[in-house]
């Protein structure tokens, strides 16, 4: 033969025993870093129901409190815009069709959803936009007198 012989290549295999410890090391990793998530999943869970649950029992106790605390951000954003009557709180009605109510000056320009607060005392009307915080008209009211005159 020749002086030229091929010789394979000299390849270090790692046994075949450390290459599943590894791959089980790495397993058992990932198993830790799954449970780990889902744990933390389920904390966030019971926060929240826990939270949810408590709302809706303060709801049972007191049905009125949404709209008076509704009632109560209404008049502190109004407040900001115009001077409201003291010592009243108003009637407080929202637009639902403004195609019914064009007809009146008051409503000319009213949308869905604006807020109208009625001040029977000072015997005023209000008609807020929330949507664009304004105020879009300011009236007085006639409450008729229900005792006939002599």
């Amino acid at each position: 033969m020749s002086d030229f012989e091929l010789k394979p290549a000299e390849v270090k295999q790692e046994p075949v025993w450390k290459k599943r410890a590894i791959s089980q090391a790495v397993r058992e990793r990932v198993k830790g870093l799954i449970l780990y998530l889902l744990m933390a999943a389920i904390l966030v869970v019971a926060g929240f129901a826990t939270y949810f649950w408590y709302d809706a029992s303060a709801l049972r106790k007191n049905p009125q409190k949404a709209t008076q605390e509704e009632t109560r951000k209404l008049l502190a954003n109004i407040s900001e815009l115009i001077v409201l009557p003291e010592g009243e709180t108003p009637t407080i009605a929202t637009v639902t069709d403004p195609e019914r109510l064009k007809d009146q000056p008051f409503f000319a320009r009213a949308k869905t959803g604006d807020k109208v607060l009625i001040y029977t005392n000072a015997r005023k009307a209000i008609l807020y936009s929330p949507t664009q915080n304004k105020i879009v008209e300011v009236a007085p009211i006639n409450i008729g007198n229900t005792q006939p005159q002599q």
